[in-house]
């Protein structure tokens, strides 16, 4: 057999040992796609390149076989049930686009004899989340407890101070004490992802981190409450109070026993925090921001926005002044041509006003098992893949303080609702007090169907009217309605909701 013929036989044996195809040989070993096709033509490489290709498949060796990633979870809740769930119904297929194994090897939860429909014979189990998550027996520890500070804070910090990546979906912890997280993990080496924390399934946290390259954030807004936006749409579209909504919606389980945290926007806050961080490379700061929930938005409200062309959604928005970050999480009248508008039910969605791609609209469902497991499951295919980016996608050393800018100097257009004294003059002088302040009026609206009793007004009779101002300061606006109430023209406390061009 001459050394050609032997050469053709050592690359065939090559290919086929291994099932790949010629093209892949050619380019892994020869560094030519066409080598093979070459070859099998007829055409003989020169006896320097033979010897360099036969030397490069002896040398040539398999990637060695990933040990499995070991994954340890803390809380099976609807989340972390559903996760380990995925993680069993879909193993074959993650293992294959990884090339390693995902195997859940200890769980810690309140009650083992819970019937969670996953299968956990064989996984090792943990009273002690701190305990679970410094155990030699995981790889990665998975946080899906809740909670701010206590177990949740104690067994993320004990992961990352021995330099072992945590998932959380936690935005509470995140917006307390997400800076000094961030700088645990990076000082151990380690990552730290939270694509679960806000807005569920919605990728936001790796579009921020990774996906916009040096594009320049000017504004981010959007709805993240999902139970928020399941009660604005249902008063929307059937005309129901926001009682009846809310009953609805803790029967469906959108809303908890105590909807405090939703309703009154302070879940909403945490998760605009987060983003606000992200965005313009701030501290994380929940505490400066201005807060306003949806138990006071009426029928009338929903009606009239809606005759007047908007829809009513409470939004977190947060964008760079020249004075600072301004952060807000409020209702909001919002055009019905908008995209945000047509974000209904307990869909949540995320706009982001960039110099390179001006407006980017993520939207899907921000809560749920299946859609917050599966943002977890990302950040844990990130880690598993080696991918590393600081948690805060800048070192946190090079993070500013934040600056907040003051609210009262927000400007914008505002939707006025009064319960005015029926006497003569009322709206006139209300008229005259707001052109004194150099409020310009958009609309002025009364009709016989809108009326919003208060319980301020005992036997006073009263008429509702809804004011629409041209774009004007915050300060101006309620310093005007201070001195308003001090007239004596109307009763109970004004409706005030912002209106935002987008």
């Amino acid at each position: 057999m001459s050394d050609i013929q032997s050469f053709r036989q050592s690359v065939e044996a090559f290919i086929s040992a291994r099932g790949w195809t010629p093209t892949r040989f050619g380019r892994t070993i020869a560094g030519d796609p066409l080598f093979v096709f070459d070859l099998r033509e007829g055409r003989e490489p020169r006896s320097e390149t033979r010897a360099r290709i036969s030397r490069a498949m002896q040398e040539f060796s398999e990637p060695v076989e990933l040990t499995p990633l070991r994954i340890g979870v803390a809380g099976l809740g609807n989340v972390g049930a559903t996760l380990v769930r995925i993680l069993q119904k879909d193993g074959v297929e993650l293992t294959r686009k990884l090339g390693r194994q995902i195997e859940v090897t200890a769980v810690c939860a309140r009650s083992r004899s819970r019937d969670r429909k996953i299968d956990l014979s064989g996984v090792t189990w943990f009273d002690d989340p701190v305990a679970l998550a410094k155990s030699d027996d995981i790889d990665l520890f998975v946080e899906l407890i809740g909670g701010e500070d206590g177990p949740a804070l104690a067994a993320v910090k004990a992961a990352l101070e021995i330099g072992r990546p945590v998932v959380t979906a936690n935005k509470a912890l995140l917006a307390r004490h997400g800076v000094a997280l961030a700088r645990l993990a990076e000082e151990a080496g380690t990552q730290l992802g939270f694509e679960a924390a806000v807005a569920g399934g919605i990728p936001v946290i790796k579009t921020l981190r990774e996906g916009l390259g040096s594009a320049s954030i000017a504004r981010v807004y959007g709805i993240m409450n999902g139970t928020c936006n399941y009660i604005l749409t249902r008063m929307g579209n059937e005309g129901i109070s926001f009682a009846e909504c809310l009953k609805d919606a803790q029967a469906l389980g959108y809303a908890e026993a105590d909807p405090t945290f939703d309703v009154e926007g302070y879940d909403t806050a945490h998760k605009l925090a987060i983003l606000a961080s992200l965005c313009f490379g701030c501290e994380i700061a929940p505490d400066e921001i201005f807060v306003e929930g949806i138990t006071r938005i009426s029928q009338a409200d929903i009606k009239v926005a809606g005759d007047l062309g908007y829809k009513i959604k409470l939004l977190g928005l947060a964008r760079r002044s020249a004075d600072g970050i301004e952060q807000r999480v409020h209702p909001t009248l919002v055009p019905k041509s908008s995209a945000i508008a047509g974000v209904d039910g307990v869909l949540n969605a995320v706009a982001l006003e960039t110099d390179h791609v001006h407006e980017l609209l993520l939207a899907g469902p921000g809560a749920g098992g299946p859609p917050t497991a599966s943002s977890v499951l990302s950040d844990i295919l990130d880690i598993a893949r080696g991918t590393k980016v600081p948690p805060l996608g800048v070192p946190s050393a090079e993070l500013t303080p934040y600056v907040q800018a003051p609210m009262r100097e927000h400007e914008g257009g505002y939707y006025i609702r009064l319960n005015l004294k029926d006497v003569p003059g009322a709206l006139a002088a209300i008229a005259s007090r707001m052109g004194e302040r150099g409020i310009s009026l958009e609309s002025v609206i009364q009709r016989p169907d809108l009326r919003v009793t208060d319980p301020a007004a005992d036997n006073t009779q009263t008429r509702t009217v809804v004011l629409l101002t041209q774009s004007t300061m915050e300060a101006t606006v309620r310093e005007t309605l201070a001195q308003i109430a001090l007239d004596g023209f109307i009763v109970g406390e004004p409706q005030l909701i912002r209106i935002e061009t987008l």
